[in-house]
């Protein structure tokens, strides 16, 4: 058995562990579903795209389209749970980030979001 001690001092993930930090994205209603969204880009983070879905559930996704330097949030179509990035039409999971289609070959970072007493934030 070890100690506290000993553990964090060979360096274990106690060390390493991040507290997960929360933005604030919108409040509940400011998104219907089906609609999407940019949450600008603060300090060290970058730009995030805030979907709500058919069913009225939340994801976010890096904003930036990783085929080409185009918002996902602002400018895009959101089609059930795939966006549509309107430049070159690529296509993405916005659930796992995945590429769905050509151009795009590279997935989208994804981010948790949770609701919490009716606001909506992003999990970093």
């Amino acid at each position: 058995m070890t100690n506290s001690d000993d553990i964090a001092e060979k360096g274990t993930p106690m060390e390493t562990a991040q507290t997960i930090g929360r933005r604030f994205a919108c409040n509940e209603g400011d998104l219907a579903p089906g609609e999407s969204m940019t949450v600008p880009a603060d300090g060290e983070d970058i730009a995030v795209a805030l979907y709500r879905n058919d069913d009225g559930e939340y994801f976010a996704t890096a904003d930036t389209c990783t085929h080409e330097d185009w918002s996902l949030g602002e400018d895009s179509d959101l089609e059930g749970n795939e966006v549509v990035c309107p430049l070159h039409m690529a296509r993405f999971d916005i659930r796992s980030g995945e590429a769905l289609c050509f151009p795009a070959t590279i997935a989208l970072q994804t981010f948790d979001v949770v609701c919490e007493d009716g606001k909506v934030y992003v999990l970093r």
